[in-house]
């Protein structure tokens, strides 16, 4: 059986695309002052202790501007802060994923980084997108399929900005025998 180590609807819906089957059971390790790149092999251990014969592929995204990460949101106001930040600027969608199986002993870690060009947001459209109460969920306080348009431009993985780069992880999938959609 293969499990996604994330409660993320957008990690799973990403995975769909690749996938035909597989089981959602989110890690519940605290992450606070782990090291964001031990993140997802720590996820995905944790998730092994009792599924050492399943694959499992787990992940975390992170928004970082000037060596500094920026997570999600703690509220309305705290969104539009870092929103503000974001405008106009260079920011980079680092996603760690790991996919691990202990029983036989397989793992793969990796990190994806995307560019993503902020435009020069108005007040009014932090305002408006905040309202919806889309960026509370997300790193950065954003998503780039949310439907506002918030991004310039970005450079490298649109699904690595979403939450889960599908390219690098499907061919990791193919590298280890994995079955694939479309494949």
């Amino acid at each position: 059986m293969i499990i996604l180590a994330s409660k993320s609807p957008r990690r799973s819906q990403l995975l769909k695309e690749l996938i035909d089957e597989f089981e959602v059971i989110p890690s519940l390790i605290d992450e606070n002052g782990l090291p964001l790149d031990k993140l997802s092999l720590l996820k995905a251990q944790e998730i092994a202790k009792n599924h050492s014969h399943d694959l499992i592929i787990a992940a975390d995204t992170v928004v970082m501007l000037d060596n500094q990460a920026i997570g999600k949101p703690k509220d309305n106001e705290d969104a539009k802060r870092i929103l503000n930040i974001l405008s106009s600027r260079k920011h980079q969608v680092i996603t760690y994923y790991t996919i691990l199986c202990e029983d036989p002993k397989m793992q793969i870690t990796k990190k994806v980084v995307t560019d993503v060009y902020f435009k020069s947001l108005s007040q009014s459209l932090i305002d408006e997108y905040v309202a919806t109460g889309l960026p509370l969920d997300k790193a950065g306080a954003y998503g780039i399929q949310d439907g506002f348009n918030l991004i310039a431009k970005f450079e490298g993985s649109y699904t690595n900005v979403v939450g889960l780069p599908l390219e690098e992880l499907k061919e990791d999938l193919l590298k280890i025998g994995i079955r694939l959609k479309n494949a």
